[in-house]
């Protein structure tokens, strides 16, 4: 070929790269080249931009520990089919941004809620449909076998019974009509492989014994030869008997001479002259004949001939399918369009998902809104019910700003936005009452923790990298959520940062942000930011105790709760103790007005005149300790030790009567 005009108008940097990854296949595949599809330009922009950092936040198709289990594809994943499941995979990796696509896909899904009768008799073909494209793969490359003939024919089969009941139904939208086009006609092909396929094939086709009887005659006379072999020597032996009169006469066979006639000594002289010898014996002697030796001949070469005439035939199979492949090829890809629709739409139905409203404004209003993982991680483990939130990043307040505890949901409130923006985009429902979203073109986030030691990167480095890269190319179309930038320096480092953080994505790049911090500070940036909105994780408190009730309202968080989070967590009560005293001590000197942290008692009990805080009580020795202290326990007689063990009882049960009173 001189020239590619023919696929399309191609730059040279576009043909660069699908010819290096020619040349990969090449190399990988060792010459085997599998079949494959006409090159096509994908445009930059076309689909919703996801970096790496943050699909690995929120876990997309991987947790943050790697398992596929407690991912976000797990848990919407209900296709039937492996080219389905990948399908699937793959609108999950890379939503759309355009908004035709989009609404084409949820208008399948919501004929298919919609139509219970339809979604159900679409159903079980998908249950036991093969994975086509995977045999189509391995055939072309010369590596397939069989059962990939055999996977081919029930996959079109069944994919014409899918054709034939979408043919049927009335009214059906533009995306499911293109399905049902794209299913083609494969009547002829799946008839000649059911014709030349048995039911149990071997796996590879070198092992024979895979092509049909009846199939082609030639080769069921040269099966007959081999399979019934025995039978023909049988019949040859009571040919010679009854035309000899030798009722002794026996065909065998032996590893030195192969098949041989043998006669008893007595019946020597009837031994017909064309009998040709071989061997003498001490009471028989044995012989052969032209006829038995080309039927000898004829059975040795019957195993081969088959084998070389199924492997004909099998070829002669394979490429009258490649022939077929694009078509093949299309309708595998209907057929698993179809299986990825019918399973958003049993998810929706599942879930109480809605079906989101897309269009080009830059809108993000939703009403209801829940995690989908976290939902059903509580239903698995039997707790409470997850508590849904709205989010309106609207004209007027495209900037949250949201306060509240650790433990309180901020961090799942963030995500579950986030996922909700890509699951609209991808064009499924998403886990909520009502949802109206502008068109994203990227979507950022910067949550969590984490190093990249092999690259030389701290934890603070990494958060600051990934904070740059939002900053750098986010646009007034994008979606960003950041939870605790600047907490990985300084205190004041890390306000300073996070407060012209906030204030560059205000004002230069006006995207839509929902931003979480700890920096109570922050919130009086709601007087200064037109767009800003304040709100915060509702609290109760009960018995000194808060109640983390997960829900987000408008308004700023008072307080942390920082110290009850450390008590769930298992802190030890001395430490708890030492930290309420030294909250105290800051929180006095922050309302002085004080400039300077450098001087206040951070790591001493407490200043002259100051009650120190009640744990100290507990940290001193005990007059049993004081006791203990002093005794040599090696020295002591077996009376003495147990005079010392009677007097520090006492000493423990006075102690004790005293804490009472």
């Amino acid at each position: 070929m001189k020239t590619l005009d023919g696929f399309g108008d191609f730059n040279s940097n576009e043909v660069t790269a699908a010819s290096t990854l020619l040349d990969y296949v090449q190399l990988t595949q060792k010459g085997s080249m599998p079949r494959l599809a006409l090159p096509k330009r994908f445009l930059a922009g076309a689909g919703l931009g996801i970096d790496p950092s943050t699909r690995r936040n929120l876990e997309l198709t991987r947790t943050l520990s790697g398992d596929y289990k407690g991912s976000l594809l797990q848990i919407l994943d209900q296709t039937k089919t492996p080219a389905g499941a990948r399908l699937f995979s793959l609108h999950l990796a890379a939503p759309l941004n355009e908004v035709t696509g989009i609404k084409n896909r949820l208008d399948r899904i919501d004929y298919c809620v919609h139509h219970s009768n339809f979604r159900d008799s679409l159903q079980e073909p998908l249950t036991s449909f093969p994975d086509i494209e995977r045999s189509m793969g391995r055939l072309s490359m010369g590596r397939g076998g069989p059962r990939d003939l055999l996977a081919l024919k029930v996959g079109l089969d069944q994919a014409l019974n899918l054709k034939t009941k979408l043919s049927q139904e009335e009214k059906m939208p533009k995306g499911l009509i293109n399905i049902e086009k794209d299913i083609g006609h494969h009547a002829s092909l799946v008839d000649r492989l059911t014709r030349a396929l048995k039911e149990d094939l071997p796996m590879l086709a070198r092992d024979g014994g895979f092509i049909a009887t009846g199939y082609l005659e030639e080769l069921d006379e040269v099966l007959t030869l081999r399979d019934q072999g025995r039978s023909l020597i049988v019949q040859l032996q009571d040919k010679y008997r009854q035309d000899y009169d030798i009722s002794s006469l026996k065909i065998k066979h032996n590893n030195i001479l192969g098949y041989y006639i043998e006669i008893t000594s007595i019946h020597a002289d009837k031994v017909p002259y064309d009998f040709i010898h071989r061997q003498t014996m001490a009471s028989a002697m044995r012989y052969t004949t032209v006829e038995l030796s080309e039927l000898e001949q004829q059975l040795a070469s019957a195993g081969e001939k088959a084998l070389a005439l199924e492997l004909r035939l099998y070829e002669n199979l394979v490429q009258e399918v490649m022939v077929q492949g694009d078509s093949i090829a299309k309708t595998a890809q209907s057929v698993a369009e179809l299986d990825v629709t019918l399973s958003q739409a049993t998810l929706a139905i599942e879930q109480s998902f809605c079906r989101p409203q897309i269009d080009e404004s830059l809108a993000f209003d939703i009403q209801g809104g829940r995690h989908p993982v976290v939902e059903n991680a509580l239903k698995d483990l039997n707790e409470d019910a997850f508590v849904p939130n709205g989010c309106d990043l609207g004209a007027t307040q495209n900037l949250w700003l949201l306060t509240g505890p650790n433990m309180a949901g901020k961090s799942t409130y963030l995500r579950q936005n986030a996922i909700i923006a890509i699951m609209a985009q991808m064009g499924s429902y998403v886990p909520a009452t009502s949802a109206y979203i502008g068109l994203v073109d990227r979507l950022f986030s910067r949550v969590g923790a984490s190093d990249d030691l092999a690259r030389g990167r701290s934890t603070f480095m990494v958060e600051m990298v990934e904070t740059a890269a939002i900053l750098n190319q986010a646009t007034e179309r994008s979606f960003v959520i950041l939870d605790e930038v600047g907490r990985g320096t300084s205190t004041y480092d890390g306000l300073s940062i996070a407060w012209s953080v906030i204030e560059h994505l205000h004002n230069t790049t006006h995207c839509r942000t929902l931003f979480a911090t700890h920096y109570h500070e922050l919130t009086q940036l709601e007087i200064k930011l037109k767009t800003l909105a304040c709100h915060t994780m509702k609290i109760r408190e009960w018995n000194d105790k808060a109640i983390f009730l997960h829900e987000v309202i408008p308004g700023c968080a008072d307080k942390s709760y920082g110290l009850y989070v450390a008590q769930l967590a298992g802190i030890p009560t001395s430490v708890l103790k030492r930290a309420e005293g030294i909250l105290e001590t800051l929180e006095k000197t922050r309302q002085k007005n004080e400039k300077s942290i450098s001087g206040l008692p951070l790591f001493e009990g407490g200043q002259k005149g100051e009650q120190a805080p009640k744990v100290i009580e507990k940290i001193l020795p005990s007059p049993v300790e004081d006791q203990l202290s002093d005794v040599a326990i090696d020295q002591l007689t077996p009376r003495e030790a147990l005079n010392l063990l009677y007097d520090l009882k006492e000493k423990v049960t006075k102690r004790e009567i005293s804490k009472a009173a």
